[in-house]
């Protein structure tokens, strides 16, 4: 099926990797116009090349931008919202700007956006995505305090918007993906193989961790993504749904 976000404008974050890069992908591919947006710009011709209609650089942290550029556009009919950043440790490991700067990355940077596109949003309603994770939104993993922590407030952030704006036409839904070929979990992999004895033997541990026994791939996120965009979706708001491949089992 093609065309399913035919009319649609969709704001992206994030686009630049991973989830937020092959959710704004997939979203072109349905027939959606779409705003990419990126703190770097590296990914920008691939991207286009992809079809985005259009490509900006933008810190999810800086409110006074996302402002700017959600008064640029005006309405928009999705806002899919991907920034985020994985800390490694217990409470122990935690220091406080390392919490700050997670909360201030994975949860106020949805708030920032939420907060300047949903005025336009509510003229004409539109759906809210948010990617939070299994991790914390349903269980705990090991030395995932902070982001945990983070995870399980998106989903609280994202119930709390769908309550407010439910009789006013926009829904706010957030996706739980469990293990995710990323970027990101290369950079973590890389990491926990100096501990354990090579990068061989961590990837194998996080796979072991999926009763599938495979990791997710960021185009099945997307396709998770365009669900949610698409009015197919309709008479879903609040949600959480978990692609984990049986993590959460």
């Amino acid at each position: 099926m093609v065309g399913r976000l035919d009319g649609k404008v969709a704001f992206c974050t994030a686009s630049g990797a991973g989830i937020g890069r092959a959710t704004a992908v997939a979203f072109a591919r349905e027939g959606a116009r779409v705003i990419a947006s990126d703190i770097h710009d590296g990914a920008f011709g691939e991207l286009k090349a992809a079809g985005i209609a259009e490509c900006v650089t933008l810190d999810a942290r800086d409110a006074k931008a996302i402002e700017v550029e959600a008064k640029r556009r005006g309405g928009v009919d999705v806002l899919f919202n991907a920034a985020g950043f994985v800390h490694h440790g217990t409470v122990l490991d935690c220091t406080d700007e390392e919490w700050d700067f997670a909360f201030d990355l994975n949860v106020k940077s949805m708030h920032r956006t939420i907060r300047a596109f949903l005025p336009g949003m509510l003229a004409k309603g539109g759906s809210i995505i948010n990617i939070a994770s299994t991790v914390g939104a349903s269980k705990a993993a090991p030395n995932r305090y902070i982001y945990g922590a983070t995870k399980a407030a998106v989903v609280g952030l994202t119930k709390a918007v769908a309550m407010d704006f439910i009789a006013k036409g926009v829904r706010c839904n957030c996706i739980c993906p469990g293990t995710i070929q990323t970027p990101s979990l290369d950079e973590r992999i890389k990491a926990l193989g100096k501990q354990v004895g090579g990068e061989e033997k961590a990837r194998a541990m996080f796979i072991e961790r999926q009763p599938m026994g495979r990791l997710g791939t960021a185009e099945e996120m997307a396709y998770v993504a365009v669900y949610l965009a698409s009015d197919e979706s309709r008479y879903m708001t609040g949600t959480s749904i978990t692609p984990d491949g049986g993590f959460t089992l």
